[in-house]
């Protein structure tokens, strides 16, 4: 496939990561956070098989990448709850925004303190530009604990550890495929939640559910998990992981932008400006050069 037709697929992608958030808002009027998560892991696990298979991806996994597998189920499902409980209490454009930017940054940090690895300056003030952007966006400034440690906001910063965890626990599993990997935590967290969590009538009732709910299941299955991960999957093998990753950076912008214009959720100030700091933070943290990039589109 064309490198170029790529690059607009890539894009295509990070909006419908964004617009996850916005179409699970929407959902949380519909079914509760077990059944919402079980049935979008169920759909996804099974719209990735052809995937898997098409691509001619192995299904084989030794007992090590089993456990990584078990353990990662947990905490995407988790993960999972949590984003659901967030965006359900707050808005999806703020979740969406701060959970992406926050990602790197703890991800980045966690590492460093497993590796035992002395921080450099440079990224020492990447850190602190990225938790100056990050309390912006919380609206620290006003000084209203009320505010600061609302639900909304404690479910987005727990969201985005528990990501971060998930992040660092599917690089160890390098005797798998990373989407393969993905399509088995599916299977099992999908499984887990039926068993213990969710009502077996959860078939009968999504039957008489409208257009909207349907649109924004597809949204946040198929086209911001089947397709969205396909290509940044696939993307990273043809343009390289640096190139794919500053692609991350339409996330946060997305998220806003759907909100603002199909919610009519508020973008404040605050949060513009705390997406920008965040953004550059990450952009710092991972040595991304986007000008090269640039040229090299042309």
């Amino acid at each position: 496939m064309n490198k170029n037709l790529f690059h607009i697929l890539m894009v295509f992608a990070m909006i419908f990561w964004g617009a996850s958030w916005i179409s699970t808002k929407v959902l949380t009027n519909y079914v509760n956070e077990y059944e919402l998560v079980f049935l979008r892991m169920g759909i996804c696990f099974i719209s990735m098989f052809p995937l898997i298979y098409f691509f001619k991806l192995s299904f084989k996994f030794d007992l090590k990448s089993f456990i990584f597998i078990l353990i990662a189920s947990v905490i995407l499902t988790l993960y999972s709850i949590v984003m659901f409980l967030g965006v359900q209490h707050g808005t999806g454009s703020f979740g969406g925004a701060l959970v992406t930017t926050l990602i790197p940054i703890i991800t980045f940090i966690l590492i460093a303190l497993l590796n035992k690895k002395t921080i450099s300056l440079k990224h020492s003030f990447a850190l602190i530009l990225g938790a100056f952007g990050v309390l912006n966006m919380l609206n620290i400034w006003n000084f209203n604990l009320n505010e600061i440690f609302s639900k909304d906001n404690i479910y987005f910063l727990l969201a985005a550890f528990l990501w971060s965890i998930l992040t660092i626990i599917t690089s160890k599993a390098t005797k798998i495929n990373a989407f393969v990997f993905t399509f088995y935590t599916y299977i099992v967290s999908s499984f887990t939640l039926f068993v213990f969590f969710v009502d077996g009538n959860i078939f009968h009732k999504i039957v008489d559910f409208d257009f909207i709910f349907w649109f924004n299941m597809f949204v946040i299955t198929i086209l911001s998990t089947t397709f969205a991960t396909s290509i940044y999957f696939i993307g990273a093998t043809k343009l390289g992981a640096k190139e794919v990753s500053s692609y991350i950076f339409l996330v946060p912008a997305s998220a806003l932008s759907i909100g603002a214009i199909f919610l009519g959720e508020e973008i404040t100030f605050n949060v513009i400006i705390g997406t920008i700091f965040t953004i550059i933070a990450i952009y710092i943290l991972n040595n991304l050069n986007l000008l090269r990039l640039f040229k090299k589109n042309q």
